[in-house]
């Protein structure tokens, strides 16, 4: 099979797949085995061009061309693969997850649920592999119209409020800042195709590459830079699988990855270092990351807590694009993996909590790590690689950014980043001592064990992987360097 035929399937697969669910859904078992089948299938797809990108090829495909310039385009370089990858193996992991707590929980609208799901994967891959700025605004539009569902399934009150917000926000900010963007871009470069080095270096006065770079950042909203994060925290009213997907697998992620690749492709890390006028970003990036901090250390809601962790978390990738360094920006590729990792392990956790114990707030925890071991022991792993200690791999990405902050005596941003490291630590270790060193209440009621198998497979799984991936960072490495030009 060609390289241009694997892309094209690596986002038809999902596409195909909502078909397939969809037509499964009066059998559950069939529908769920076409759920990993078709994450299975996408994976092997994307992991089979990763040799050829690590050799230096950058195989791409155009699909159709609206006028001479203007084309639905996909090409595979490397953050894209990085992003690829850990999106299609991730949808795996979630997916078996998603059977234990769909079926634990009796959740209704199943089959809405994992063909949304498929859908968002297919807008996914379209986002990781696009060639050029139409191509990604596309599918970044497509993957906010896909999840909406996904948000609103209760089809309670606050999860319509919630989804409005999440609509509202996420298209409003696309359409107003960040399609503006890339027309400004193309009407000042004559191009908006993806190109090593950027397409505006040295052509654009300095004024308006710190507007334009606005634009950008405020306009991808899935990046959940302040204030255009409210939707986040919001949209934790959806199923804990749900928000597994936007923390980890494709959102967020969808959105930091933006931010990223324009910032390479489009201003050009070289070409934009010293250029006064983008000064405002590591600021706000560092404000993101200590304010998201500080509201999660005040919050007792679990998954709100996560939520807050998730906007710090992300603004490290915003300062690391920021700083305009060739050591920031591997880090700021390691970092998509390494929070992806650790981030889904804790969401499945409190996943896993809320199933086996119907517990949602951290003052609630008291003693459950005796009774859930192996869910306890995985969030553990998880909050390590949030704080960004060893043997997780949270450790690896924050050394590079440090390391780049520090060859640039940009001593601010080392500033956030330690300041950050110490609130992490105190919003996440006291719910590991709770768990573990506080006893548990006699509440009169017969002790509860671990949630289904399945959900406890899969948050072993990414915990596993969170430290994998800290000894063996050996391809998300290389793809990151490549990145970077070294």
């Amino acid at each position: 099979m060609t390289p241009e035929a694997t892309i094209l399937l690596a986002i038809a697969v999902p596409a195909v797949g909502m078909g397939l669910i969809a037509a499964a859904h009066r059998m559950p078992d069939l529908r769920e085995a076409i759920t990993l089948a078709t994450a299975g299938l996408l994976s092997v797809l994307v992991a089979s061009l990763t040799p050829l990108v690590l050799d230096g090829a950058r195989p791409g495909v155009t699909v159709f061309e609206m006028m001479p310039g203007l084309a639905l385009r996909f090409e595979v370089e490397p953050l894209g693969m990085l992003f690829g990858l850990v999106a299609s193996g991730l949808w795996i992991v979630n997916s078996l997850y998603s059977i234990g707590y769909m079926r634990g929980n009796e959740e209704k609208h199943q089959t809405r649920f994992y063909v949304c799901f498929a859908g968002a994967l297919a807008a996914t891959m379209g986002i990781a592999f696009a060639g050029n700025l139409l191509t990604l605004f596309l599918f970044y539009e497509a993957l906010t119209l896909i999840t909406y569902p996904l948000v609103t399934h209760h089809v309670t009150p606050g999860a319509v409020r919630a989804g409005r917000l999440y609509l509202g926000l996420l298209v409003g900010t696309s359409i107003v800042f960040l399609l503006v963007a890339i027309i400004w871009t193309w009407q000042l470069a004559g191009t908006i195709d993806f190109t090593p080095g950027g397409i505006l270096g040295g052509e654009v006065p300095n004024a308006t590459v710190g507007v334009l770079l606005a634009l950008y950042v405020f306009g991808v909203g899935k990046a959940a830079v302040m204030p255009v994060h409210r939707w986040l925290p919001a949209a934790m009213v959806a199923p804990t699988p749900v928000s597994a997907l936007l923390h980890a697998v494709a959102v967020v992620k969808a959105g930091v990855f933006s931010v990223l690749k324009i910032v390479i492709y489009v201003f050009g890390v070289e070409a934009t270092a010293g250029v006064k006028s983008v000064d405002w970003l590591p600021f706000m990036a560092g404000f993101t990351i200590i304010a998201a901090s500080i509201v999660a250390l005040r919050a007792d809601n679990l998954k709100r807590r996560l939520a807050y962790s998730t906007v710090s978390q992300l603004s490290y990738v915003v300062l690391a694009a920021a700083l305009l360094t060739p050591l920031s920006v591997i880090g700021a590729a390691l970092h998509i993996a390494a929070h992806a990792l650790g981030k889904i392990t804790l969401f499945f956790a409190a996943g896993a909590i809320y199933t086996a114990a119907h517990k949602t707030e951290v003052s609630q925890l008291d003693g459950i790590g005796r009774r859930m071991p192996w869910t306890m022991g995985a969030f553990t792993v998880g909050a390590l690689s949030m704080i960004g200690l060893p043997p997780a791999a949270g450790f690896v990405s924050k050394w590079y950014i440090l390391q780049g902050a520090m060859a640039t005596g940009q001593w601010n941003a080392v500033a956030v980043v330690v300041a950050s490291t110490l609130l992490n630590a105190g919003y996440f270790l006291p719910i590991v001592y709770r768990a573990f060193f506080v006893a548990p209440p006699d509440d009169g009621h017969r002790a509860h064990g671990e949630a289904p198998f399945t959900m406890v497979a899969a948050l072993t799984l990414t915990a596993a992987g969170t430290v994998a991936l800290f000894f063996f960072p050996d391809v998300p490495l290389a793809l990151a360097r490549q990145l970077a030009g070294g």
